[in-house]
């Protein structure tokens, strides 16, 4: 039995599930273990994801579990997993990706009156909109997914990853799928990762089964891009792998400046890999020069 260590939330456990039927039809059987996590104990206070340590805060107390013994792997959405690894933990699987795009759900954004509200609580979102659209006004959002979307502003806007509404078969609610090459997406954004200890052969050789190659290269050169510039950095980023073009950004709250490419790929891991880490350099020194 393979015991899958998850968080709570409804889309959390909708993918952790979807990852025990992969498992099983691979051959593995499997149960779910339901971690509590410090991001999703301030859920309902408000507080700014990114005041609270961002990255990370949605993953920690679930790979202790895993470290200490009572799970055996963890599933994470790529996107909220730190770049830097943890000691003992390797991603033994990136299942393969739903869409990596960001929508609006109440109205599309041609469609949002003169200062329409729009509410997010990724300062990336709202960099990528004021910089489409500087009239709009921006309020934090968090909560669970259902509690965001009973928040959509009188005659405005909520953002929300495709992803999270395709999981929980919500895509009804969309009013705008916003391009993935103009509003390039958090770095994982639509991937499931799952960790197991780092010389667990047996779960190793298990992951393996549900590893998809595809996004396992996409992903890594994202993850990349993000590791160059630091698990630190608190700057709005964001880099998306389509096919052989990689999409970056990154933008400077305090002097104004944005950095958005694109860079063809020559489709060889460590190469694109390469690609990703010299624009994120580049980036950097443009924006805080």
């Amino acid at each position: 039995m393979i015991r899958i260590a998850t968080r709570g939330s409804q889309q959390a456990r909708t993918q952790a599930q979807s990852v025990a039927d992969q498992l099983a039809a691979a051959g593995h059987a499997c149960e779910l273990v339901i971690i509590s996590t410090y991001g999703d104990r301030t859920q309902t206070a408000n507080v700014p994801l990114h005041t609270i340590g961002g990255q990370g805060v949605f993953v920690k107390e679930v790979q202790v579990a895993v470290l200490d013994g009572r799970a055996d792997i963890a599933v994470h959405s790529a996107k909220d997993l730190p770049t830097t690894p943890t000691d003992g933990l390797v991603i033994g699987a990136f299942t393969e990706r739903r869409s990596p795009a960001d929508a609006l759900i109440g109205r599309p954004l041609v469609d949002l009156p003169n200062g329409a509200i729009v509410a997010t609580g990724a300062v990336r979102r709202r960099a990528q909109l004021h910089r489409a659209r500087p009239d709009l006004e921006f309020v934090e959002l968090r909560g669970n997914i259902a509690s965001r979307l009973d928040k959509v502003p009188d005659g405005g806007s909520i953002v929300m990853a495709v992803a999270a509404l395709e999981i929980l078969q919500m895509t009804d609610r969309i009013a705008e799928v916003l391009d993935p090459a103009e509003f390039v997406p958090a770095v994982g954004q639509g991937c499931v990762a799952v960790e197991c200890g780092e010389r667990n052969d047996r779960l190793l050789a298990a992951l393996a089964d549900i590893d998809h190659d595809r996004t396992r290269h996409e992903v890594m050169v994202e993850r990349a891009f993000l590791a160059e510039l630091g698990s630190g950095c608190s700057l709005p980023i964001g880099a998306h792998v389509d096919g052989r073009r990689l999409y970056t950004y990154l933008s400077n709250d305090v002097t104004g400046v944005t950095v958005s490419d694109t860079f063809d790929l020559p489709d060889v891991v460590d190469e694109d890999v390469e690609i990703a880490r010299s624009a994120a350099r580049a980036a950097h020194i443009h924006v805080t020069r």
